[in-house]
Parts: structure tokens; C-alpha cells; sequence
């Protein structure tokens, strides 16, 4: 039989994370954002070589930092340039679900002119992530108002 390309239950994009003590994201990950764990596999002392959790019906891969092999994570390169980006059933508990476990809201969640009520926070090992949830359908036309609206009342700032 011949393999699948891309393996059932995976998409095409995925994250994969690199933490400073990938085994204490993994429980953050579970409190936090309800994520379960599929693997992991542990490798010489006692660091996580790979995990996978879902979160949602979608895949996170993650290890432990190893400098020896020019894999950081976010807090030993003084912060991450990636935002994560999850849709959930309800922003407002999710976010509140996760600033419970520890992690920093860094953007309280509010409706958007997108359509959607979105936040952002940090988890405790540096990774950013927005949260998102989709209330209400915007034509291309009415976002592009709304866009301009808010970079107009920004700029008088």
C-alpha cells in the first residue's frame, strides 16, 4: 500500500513550535487551549526531540530548544515575529481560558471590522498567537471603509 503524501488529518500548513521546556508547553497547551496530546518522544536528557498535539482539529508540532542544532525558541531570540492564528467557537472564554493558565493578553479580544472578535496574547514561552471568532460576514467593499475609517482615526493620533 502505497503512503499517503500529506497523512490523514493533517493539512497542508503546521505549525511546528520550538519551546524552552517543551514538556511544561504541552500542559500549558492542554489547560490552556484544550489541546491533546497525540505524541512524544523524549530523547537524551529528558528533552522532547517531537510532540504533536491538536488543537481544534488542526496539528501543532513542537520539541524542545536545542542550541547545539541552531533551534531556538522565541524567549532565547528575545520574542517571535509569528503570530498563530486560531479560530475557535468563543474568542472571550478562549482568551480567558488561556490568561487563566498564564498566558499575557496582549490585545484584549473586541469586534473587528473584519467581522470577527479577535485578541491576542503570549503564552509563557514566547509564542504569539490571535484568537479569533467570526460574528458577522463583511462585503470586500464595507472592509475597505471600515479599514480606511480606522487607519484615518489612528493617523489623527
Amino acid at each position: 500500500m502505497k503512503a499517503k503524501p500529506i497523512p490523514e488529518g493533517m493539512h497542508s500548513v503546521t505549525p511546528h513550535l520550538v519551546c524552552a521546556g517543551a514538556a511544561n508547553a504541552i500542559e500549558f497547551y492542554k489547560k490552556a487551549f484544550g489541546a491533546t496530546e497525540v505524541a512524544r518522544l523524549p530523547g537524551a536528557q529528558g528533552k522532547i526531540m517531537h510532540a504533536m498535539l491538536r488543537i481544534g482539529d488542526s496539528a501543532v508540532m513542537l520539541a524542545d530548544e536545542m542550541p547545539e542544532w541552531g533551534s531556538l525558541g522565541p524567549k532565547s531570540l528575545k520574542g517571535s515575529p509569528v503570530t498563530i492564528h486560531l479560530y475557535v467557537a468563543d474568542a472571550d472564554k478562549f482568551v480567558e481560558r488561556a490568561a487563566a493558565a498564564g498566558a499575557k493578553v496582549t490585545m484584549p479580544v473586541a469586534e473587528q471590522f473584519w467581522g470577527d472578535r479577535y485578541g491576542q496574547i503570549e503564552d509563557p514561552f514566547g509564542h504569539r498567537w490571535s484568537v479569533g471568532t467570526h460574528v458577522r460576514d463583511v462585503s470586500p467593499e464595507e472592509m475597505k471603509q471600515a479599514m480606511h475609517k480606522m487607519a484615518a482615526g489612528e493617523h489623527q493620533r
